[in-house]
């Protein structure tokens, strides 16, 4: 596969799509297909759904990949990691250069809020941010894996097409969420912030075929109010792009923290 994609690659930009919904998901073949007119894209994706795993990475057993190719346009390498395995392998081992962007999703389900911790859509972009790549995740405001990806796929080429033209400051990716209704409905793009929504969440205990206790999450999405947040845009029926960086630093905490006598 690595030989024949130095013989695809021309001198178009080099796009790696990858996910966490795995690689034979409709999501990951709509963003190929909708980012194929911006440059080469190729897929280094998990082998198996993945959600909800953050940007764990694998240290403790082998990584493996195989080649993949579904129809015309969709080629790549299937990985036995998580999202950001999928990247880190994808961006520095499996391409024969640098990829000029990253792009993850389409993700069925949004990521904003507190979600954003746990999501391996867009952990797979922030890897391609920690690289030093610009990068983007896409998510569509809904589960069902029979929906409307056009909306996405339109909203997902454009804000692409902006960053290879513009790039994006080190560090920082994009987080796009776009709402489950059609194109003609959507109104408008908004530049938001993370919001404050969580979950109000616990474990039901449950007893299987053998008398032996498991345990179920539960919960609750609790909703911020803030206007200018991601899940506020998605409400009003608008696109919500959020810059976001890895550093976690609290800058107001560390300033005051100076003054503390710890020692």
């Amino acid at each position: 596969m690595k030989k024949n994609i130095r013989t695809e690659l021309g001198t178009r930009p080099l796009i790696l799509v990858s996910n966490d919904d795995g690689y034979d998901s409709p999501g990951i073949y709509a963003l190929v297909i909708a980012l194929r007119r911006l440059g080469d894209v190729f897929v280094s994706a998990p082998a198996t759904q993945q959600s909800a795993v953050g940007h764990a990475i694998t240290v403790q057993f082998p990584l493996r990949a195989r080649e993949i190719r579904r129809g015309k346009y969709f080629s790549g390498w299937v990985v036995e990691g998580t999202p950001a395995d999928s990247v880190k392998l994808g961006a520095t081992t499996l391409l024969p250069r640098r990829p000029d962007l990253v792009v993850s999703g389409i993700n069925h389900g949004m990521n904003t809020s507190i979600n954003i911790i746990y999501s391996g859509t867009v952990s797979a972009a922030t890897e391609g941010a920690t690289l030093g790549i610009p990068s983007m995740a896409v998510s569509i405001a809904t589960h069902a894996l029979d929906a409307d990806l056009r909306a996405a796929m339109y909203y997902a080429r454009k804000i692409a097409a902006f960053i290879l033209a513009h790039g994006l400051p080190a560090g920082t990716l994009l987080n796009v969420n776009v709402p489950a209704v059609p194109r003609e409905r959507i109104k408008g793009i908004a530049i938001t912030r993370q919001g404050k929504s969580w979950w109000d969440d616990g474990f039901e205990a449950r007893t299987d075929p053998n008398g032996r206790t498991y345990y179920w999450l539960f919960g609750k999405y609790v909703w911020d109010t803030d206007p200018l947040c991601d899940d506020a845009a998605l409400r009003k029926g608008m696109v919500s792009v959020t810059p976001l960086h890895y550093c976690l630093t609290d800058e107001t905490l560390f300033r005051a923290m100076q003054s503390w006598k710890l020692e």
